[in-house]
């Protein structure tokens, strides 16, 4: 399989890279600020298709697309502006639920396949000067919702309910089992088709 990485995500890279499978890194090139959708479930879903079909150059590639969505009830949280919207956005998830949604697409020449994993996160209660001090590093900068679990942000957490890689930027568990699915139905459809030739 000549499997791409639509993603520059280190996060993402490696979280890929410990499943044992290669892979190329191909960043997609989309203005995200263009993309609308009914909700941020939806969101990350039309997001992670854009950026396989922007990635995807080739037909005997599978091109991985792929997007992360942080959302407080219906309204998506993107990646902070500045110093001031770090703070505003980790005030509002502060002592809450929050849902981290990531799309991913995952393209060849014949289809695409997506989904979307949801996981639950509940942020303890935060003081002014907790949330200060961490819009001061570099850590919120990157990241929707303004905050990394596997970082410092981590320390916010108080639960998850669902993936924590998927929390970190990839739902690997499942899209190495849809990769392997779609490995097989390519395996059948061959052997079906040599049964017919022959």
């Amino acid at each position: 399989m000549n499997l791409v990485l639509a993603s520059k995500s280190p996060r993402r890279i490696e979280l890929l890279r410990a499943t044992g499978l290669l892979f190329s890194i191909r960043p997609a090139d989309i203005d995200e600020r263009t993309v609308s959708a009914p909700s941020p479930c939806a969101l990350a879903k039309v997001l992670a298709q854009q950026k396989a079909r922007a990635a995807f150059l080739d037909a005997s590639e599978t091109v991985i697309g792929c997007d992360t969505v942080v959302a407080v009830g219906n309204e998506a949280l993107g990646k902070p502006k500045d110093y001031d919207d770090a703070v505003r956005i980790l005030t509002m998830l502060s002592g809450r639920r929050h849902s981290v949604f990531t799309g991913v697409c995952i393209k060849t020449a014949q289809e695409e396949k997506t989904f979307v994993c949801e996981t639950g996160v509940w942020f303890y209660p935060l003081s002014e000067e907790e949330i200060a001090s961490y819009a001061k590093t570099d850590e919120p900068y990157d990241k929707a919702g303004a905050y990394g679990i596997q970082g410092k942000g981590g320390l916010f957490v108080e639960k998850i309910e669902g993936d924590y890689n998927n929390v970190v930027g990839l739902p690997v568990s499942r899209l190495v089992r849809v990769l392997g699915s779609y490995e097989n139905e390519k395996t059948r459809k061959k052997s079906e088709n040599s049964q017919f030739n022959g």
